[in-house]
């Protein structure tokens, strides 16, 4: 497990690498790409059993 001191220094080498204005970005496409996974996951599936569900319902 990461404590406390390693989450700082962590966020500190992050910081200093990517710079003030570029972390929000990465953090957005971070954010989209995971987004993205969880959608495609579910949507996957849910797609199917409309496509099921429409062919039933004809």
């Amino acid at each position: 497990m990461l404590g406390t001191w390693e989450i700082i220094l962590i966020t500190f080498v992050i910081l200093l690498i990517f710079g003030g204005k570029k972390l929000p970005e990465l953090m957005k496409g971070i954010g989209k790409g995971f987004r993205s996974l969880k959608d495609g996951m579910e949507g996957k599936f849910d797609a199917e059993d409309k496509e099921h569900n429409r062919s039933d319902k004809s």
